[in-house]
């Protein structure tokens, strides 16, 4: 490289630095001043964050270790009979789901239940990026079985996006995928058929309202991709499942998940099966 080419390489960088020394200084800054107490235990935070939650909070999130599926990482009982114990929930084992694997950071539970619906209702960006840094992480754990070449993020249907002014699982992908250095794809799917308006849906209404209600977008490209579905909380399966199956047939490779929490069980109904190759 010339000296003239690093000279402004360094020069292109500066920049950048000097926001990123700003932004710092400005929280430690806000932090002296306007001290705050953590969103989850009240406790006075004592460290310059975007991220209103105190450390302690953030490293409850992980969930304990456990056995889970292999498939969907659901916490498989410890007390099972040896047998059936080993590797896969009982939906799994009857290949309920159209993904090939689906993991999580934590259980749908305490104090990250109380983070997710901070994120989802509050629009808090700062906390889908420290989600989305932890969900690259563990992808990068899981190695070959989470390897993707585009990141999605489940979409709402347009009436809620509206309504909301913003797509949650859209605030962890994107930089997700700029954490995995891969293509960010938000508008590749999405829902045709909004969520019924009754508040509580049943196990077996929920699994009715989610199936047939994507569809990847007229002109997408997507044979022979291999897609990371991204969203907050994996509760029956029955929406990753949903994408998953319009993806696949649209001409996808493979769909996994990757959510910030999964429900400790699953009692959703078994959908029609779907045959993996």
């Amino acid at each position: 490289m010339s000296e003239t080419s690093s000279v402004m390489g360094r020069a292109r960088a500066q920049p950048s630095r000097f926001r990123q020394w700003l932004s710092d200084t400005g929280d430690a800054l806000a932090t002296v001043f306007f001290p705050a107490g953590c969103r989850i235990c009240d406790e006075l935070l004592t460290r310059a964050s975007r991220v209103p939650i105190c450390d302690a909070c953030l490293s409850s999130f992980a969930a304990p270790p456990f056995t889970k599926c292999e498939v969907c990482g659901q916490p498989l009982p410890s007390f099972a009979p040896a047998e059936s114990q080993a590797k896969t929930c009982p939906a799994c084992r009857e290949k309920t789901y159209a993904f090939s694997r689906a993991r999580n950071l934590g259980v749908y539970q305490g104090a990250l239940a109380r983070a997710i619906v901070m994120l989802k209702f509050e629009e808090m960006e700062p906390l889908g990026t420290w989600f989305a840094h932890r969900l690259a992480e563990l992808a990068k754990l899981e190695g070959e079985a989470m390897e993707a070449d585009v990141v999605v993020p489940v979409p709402l249907h347009r009436d809620r996006q509206r309504e909301r002014g913003y797509n949650q699982a859209a605030m962890i992908s994107e930089p997700l995928a700029k954490a995995l250095g891969l293509p960010h794809r938000a508008v590749l799917l999405m829902r045709t058929r909004p969520r019924p308006d009754k508040q509580v849906l049943s196990l077996a209404e929920h699994w009715s309202s989610v199936r047939g209600a994507f569809a990847t977008r007229p002109g997408s490209q997507v044979d022979k991709l291999r897609v990371l579905l991204v969203d907050d909380v994996l509760t029956t399966g029955a929406t990753l499942d949903a994408c998953s199956r319009a993806l696949l047939d649209s001409g996808a490779k493979s769909v996994v998940g990757l959510t910030v929490a999964r429900a400790a069980s699953n009692p959703g109904p078994a959908p029609a099966k779907v045959k993996r190759s």
